[in-house]
């Protein structure tokens, strides 16, 4: 398949194309399905990302299962829906989140999308949720977490989570840098207790 008029910005770990229409989008996503590879698209620009690795996977599995042993151990109703394919069409709009939940009960848009960053650059990820109504972006970036807050005008930084407010944000981060997985989740598990 050709991409008539596209520009191409190769790096190792990712390809970023212009000018791609949505149907073109939707070809790739069948064709590269069983890759690995990831799909960012916004506006026309398609960010093709190769398959994760370890740098990528570890911290966001890691944070994962931390984030969801705290809201078991408060009692918070949540729903895990990783990294399902979220935005459409009529928005201009389609992002994969590393992690993503609904709280309270499960909606076709998740509350919380999660990002660990290993390259940056591409696409405008925040434009992408903002478009779907995500009301909740956490970025995690070399063992710290950036929070986003959805406000009528954009995303804020903020200081902590508006949607966990009592989440001691410091504590996941320690947690998430630990280099044995097994022995952060045990030792989370014995700080909530």
């Amino acid at each position: 398949m050709v991409v008539a008029t596209s520009k191409i910005e190769l790096n190792q770990t990712r390809a970023l194309l212009s000018n791609v229409t949505y149907e073109t989008l939707e070809k790739l996503d069948t064709d590269l399905a069983q890759t690995g590879a990831r799909l960012t698209y916004l506006d026309g620009c398609l960010e093709i990302m190769a398959p994760l690795s370890d740098a990528h996977e570890e911290p966001r599995n890691t944070l994962g299962q931390l984030l969801e042993i705290y809201m078991r151990t408060k009692n918070i109703r949540f729903y895990g829906r990783g990294s399902t394919t979220i935005g459409m069409k009529e928005l201009g709009a389609r992002k994969e989140p590393d992690e993503s939940y609904c709280l309270g009960t499960r909606k076709s848009v998740p509350d919380l999308a999660i990002e660990v960053i290993v390259t940056s650059g591409g696409i405008d990820t925040l434009e992408i949720y903002r478009r779907v109504g995500v009301s909740e972006v956490w970025f995690w970036e070399d063992g710290v977490i950036s929070v986003y807050c959805l406000r009528s005008t954009g995303y804020e930084l903020v200081s902590k989570s508006e949607l966990l407010p009592e989440l001691d944000l410091r504590s996941l981060e320690f947690y998430s840098r630990m280099a044995d997985q097994y022995d952060a989740v045990n030792a989370f598990i014995q700080l909530l207790m």
